[in-house]
């Protein structure tokens, strides 16, 4: 199945979870799919890993709790490495294959690979055709909207030509490699990116909140709107879009003991999945962000920050708890 648009047509609300490294495993991929996000991507994974047979880059593979579709976002840039990748791929059910160009993280662009290709459009597109070539599923691009700068124009024709050059769908995040995640994304590049493509455009860039998904679909036209940051500690983002997009009132922010029960929930699962000394250590940076805005919760972070056991991890949250209500 290459038409990415029978995806689009299979979800309920046009929200997806961003690729996040070191965020967004099958857990946190379940998390969000159950609060609204149609389609969630893994974490950045290697497809010389894959080629080399990593343990540690098949563990990103893992689709323990998965139930959305999921957008298994590959780097490299060696086109026979990444068709390669691709084919190793081809059983997952219910999957789509993104290529990465727009990472910004030095050492990857040092190796030509994430935003590197956008300097290097040629390559770009062989790896876009070789992939294609390569697999039935859907192959989508993530790209950044200019490499030093922001430059619309430049921006739109390397679109043009991933699209030409076979691939289904292209996230605009609509800031410069150079930016990093700091300055404000120029929502006027996926506009003009929707404008000039046939294949579907997802937005990404500066969606904290449920409206900035409404007013980013609004604005642009895009097809979907990728959340990244504004889901990491707020899995309920995904609820609060989704209600919106069907006009509906924007549900209540979860109270305190639904967040609480979520941490728990959430720990819980990392140690069926990954063992209790690797959960947790992993579980602590979710924790961290969830509690943030409950009252009581930073006296007690830095104790969920060193927590090393499941049970650790549940006094800390009963304690919170229990403050909760003496109050």
């Amino acid at each position: 199945m290459k038409d990415f648009r029978k995806l689009i047509e299979s979800v309920d609300a046009p929200f997806v979870l961003a690729p996040l490294a070191g965020v967004t495993d099958s857990v946190f991929r379940y998390i969000c799919a159950r609060q609204g996000a149609g389609i969630c991507y893994t974490e950045m994974i290697s497809a010389k890993g894959l080629h080399y047979g990593s343990a540690n880059t098949e563990d990103l593979l893992d689709m323990w709790k998965d139930k959305a579709p999921v957008g298994i976002q590959l780097f490299g840039s060696e086109p026979d490495i990444m068709a390669e990748a691709a084919d190793k791929l081809e059983d997952l059910p219910n999957v789509l294959i993104d290529i990465n160009m727009g990472c910004p993280v030095p050492k990857i662009v040092r190796n030509g690979e994430g935003s590197a290709l956008l300097l290097q459009p040629e390559l770009a597109s062989r790896i876009v055709m070789k992939l294609s070539e390569a697999t039935r599923k859907p192959v989508s691009v993530k790209m950044r909207a200019g490499f030093s700068e922001v430059d619309i124009d430049s921006t739109v024709e390397f679109a043009k030509l991933m699209e030409q050059s076979g691939a289904s769908a292209i996230t605009v995040h609509a800031r410069s490699r150079e930016q990093y995640y700091s300055g404000t994304a120029d929502w006027e590049a996926i506009r003009a990116v929707k404008r000039a493509l046939k294949i579907p455009v997802i937005g990404n860039g500066d969606v904290f909140s449920a409206e900035d998904a409404m007013r980013m679909l609004e604005f642009t036209g895009c097809d979907l709107v990728m959340i990244a940051r504004g889901a990491m500690g707020n899995p309920w983002i995904f609820r609060e879009a989704h209600a919106l997009y069907k006009g509906l009132s924007k549900p209540e922010r979860p109270s305190a003991e639904e967040v609480i029960a979520l941490i728990e929930e959430h720990a819980r699962m990392q140690v069926e999945e990954k063992g209790e000394k690797r959960g947790i250590l992993q579980m602590r940076k979710h924790a961290s962000w969830y509690s943030k805005g409950i009252k009581g919760a930073s006296a007690l972070r830095r104790r969920i920050n060193s927590a090393e056991s499941l049970a650790e991890l549940m006094e800390t949250t009963g304690e919170l708890q229990k403050l909760r209500q003496s109050e």
